[in-house]
């Protein structure tokens, strides 16, 4: 009709930086994220709440939690998250560090933007720098000594990195649950820990120190029938994957009853057919069923008959789990059950809470015995949550120790070491990576001033009081006194960091800044320049 057809409504909203602004808005965004979550660095450091936008609330100071749970909409920022999560899933624990070390290194190389220095420039003097740094990492790292029948260090280290979560006040308890916890599933000759034979559950009720360890697995399910016996001695159980119901028509059909004749029929068919699939399972010599769906109550009601117990609804990962730990095979078919599926078990029983009615199942004494089950409790599900993540913290941290016995000292001590050695190798470097390298050696006092800072500390004074003193004593092991004992030695006070996480911490962050100052061309949307 002659009007003008609009083929994109929203250009008048947007805008095209490039060049130097682009690399400066990407660094504000980066700056903006590490800002929120250094605040919650270091054993003083502060919990954040989270409100998702369905009301469920969420108390941590984990890093990898509070950046994952922020919507986050800017690009940028959004990396930053990914940072976080990187260094969660391949060490466990370091998540804030990582993602404020990444952000201290974008606010160095603002300012040599600023004095006209090339983001590439200065990206290649960080990745001289990190090599640096972590090569020095190598020669000042210290092993830590533990054995099967000695493990005093690694419940040391477990403490540690237990020391600013909520579990502070039964520390001792968790550490040890995360010592023997990897302990019981590690291969000390292979230096490898298997997390899928750990399982962590919860349930609400009782108080931190009720936490247990079971050797075997805990599934939130009770018997399919109130009359069943609540505890089955030297278990043989059949792990199934198939109804108690009668075999059904793949196509679709239609059953039309029109006589009682008919309906009892059927009904005595669906009776034969439950009572061949229970003679079926009693004949391999089972004791017990754990079935992945349901069955009703003509088919539950048999069982109690011919005195076989069941369990019902099982969840896949659960029955994996179950299967690991008895030795087990999953049984798709009724028909494919032999005795040598069958999975074996010291005794099934059913765990039951104070006043409530609620009922779990305990598998112990598996024939797999190296499938173990912390189970939390707690006196609500955010503290019970927040539990978890400190135990996944734990338990790193000993699985890290496990792989590589090497550590380096935590408090700050191991970044200004670093710090010292880069800005050492920046004096005799020509060229203009040595600003890129001094500015790599002052972002890496970012951690060590956050560290004093969230204690109350002056944190100036703090971080050239330790300088000086590692200059003056020439001993790597000094660090921010964050608890106020009067000690700077962290070798004494047992504050350790595995070489591993402290090497990865590095690089990632080197990485991502590197990736970060290389953009220089970007649209940003006015309608979503938000950070969080």
């Amino acid at each position: 009709m002659g009007r003008p057809f609009i083929i994109v409504r929203d250009q008048g909203k947007k805008k095209r930086t490039h060049g130097i602004d682009a690399v400066k808005s990407h660094i504000l965004a980066a700056r903006t994220v590490a800002d929120i979550v250094k605040t919650s660095l270091g054993p003083r450091g502060l919990d954040k709440i989270l409100i998702s936008p369905d009301g469920d609330i969420t108390i941590t100071n984990d890093g990898a939690t509070i950046l994952g749970q922020m919507q986050v909409e800017n690009q940028i920022a959004k990396l930053l998250v990914q940072l976080s999560k990187s260094q969660d899933d391949e060490i466990g624990d370091g998540t804030t560090g990582v993602v404020v070390l990444a952000g201290s290194m974008l606010e160095q190389a603002a300012e040599l933007i600023d004095k006209g220095i090339h983001p590439i420039r200065i990206a290649d003097g960080y990745d001289k720098a990190c090599k640096i740094a972590v090569s020095h990492l190598d020669s000042i790292a210290d092993t830590v000594e533990f054995s099967e029948s000695d493990k005093t260090n690694l419940f040391r280290a477990a403490k540690t990195s237990l020391g600013s979560k909520i579990v502070s006040i039964a520390h001792d308890k968790f550490a040890n649950i995360a010592v023997d916890t990897v302990m019981s599933v590690a291969d000390l000759e292979r230096k490898d820990v298997d997390f899928e034979l750990i399982k962590v559950d919860g349930k609400v009720g009782g108080s931190l120190e009720d936490t247990l360890l079971v050797k075997g697995i805990i599934i939130d399910k009770d018997m399919s029938h109130p009359q069943m016996p609540r505890t089955v001695k030297d278990a043989k159980i059949a792990i199934l994957t198939c109804p108690f119901e009668p075999p059904r028509p793949k196509t679709k059909h239609k059953l039309d009853i029109t006589s009682v004749e008919e309906f009892k029929k059927l009904q005595s068919y669906e009776h034969d057919t439950f009572v061949s699939m229970i003679n079926k399972v009693k004949d391999t010599g089972a004791s017990l069923v754990i079935c992945q769906w349901g069955f009703d109550d003509e088919a539950n009601h048999l069982l109690l008959q011919n005195e076989l117990p069941a369990v019902r609804w099982v969840g896949g990962p659960e029955i994996e789990l179950i299967a690991i730990a008895t030795n087990g095979r999953i049984v798709p078919r009724f028909e494919d059950l032999t005795a040598s599926k069958l999975g074996h078990a010291g005794i099934v029983r059913e765990l039951s809470f104070g006043t409530t009615r609620d009922r779990m199942l305990v598998i112990e004494e598996c024939a797999n015995p190296r499938a173990v089950t912390v189970f939390v409790r707690g006196s609500n599900k955010m503290i019970i949550d927040e539990a978890k993540r400190a135990l996944n913290d734990a338990i790193c941290v000993v699985r890290n120790l496990v792989r590589d016995n090497r550590v380096v000292y935590g408090g700050g001590a191991a970044e200004v070491t670093c710090s010292l050695a880069v800005a050492d190798a920046a004096d005799k470097h020509q060229g203009i990576d040595q600003y890129a390298m001094r500015a790599f050696a002052t972002a890496l006092d970012a951690i060590p001033m956050a560290l004093a800072e969230n204690s109350g500390l002056n944190a100036i004074e703090s971080l050239a009081s330790v300088k000086a003193r590692q200059v003056k004593e020439g001993s790597s092991r000094l660090g921010i006194d964050c608890l106020n004992t009067g000690k700077n030695d962290m070798k004494e006070l047992f504050v350790i960091d595995p070489l591993i996480g402290k090497k990865q911490q590095l690089q990632l962050a080197t990485q991502l800044t590197r990736m970060i100052l290389k953009v220089n061309d970007v649209i940003i949307n006015g309608s979503e320049d938000s950070m969080y």
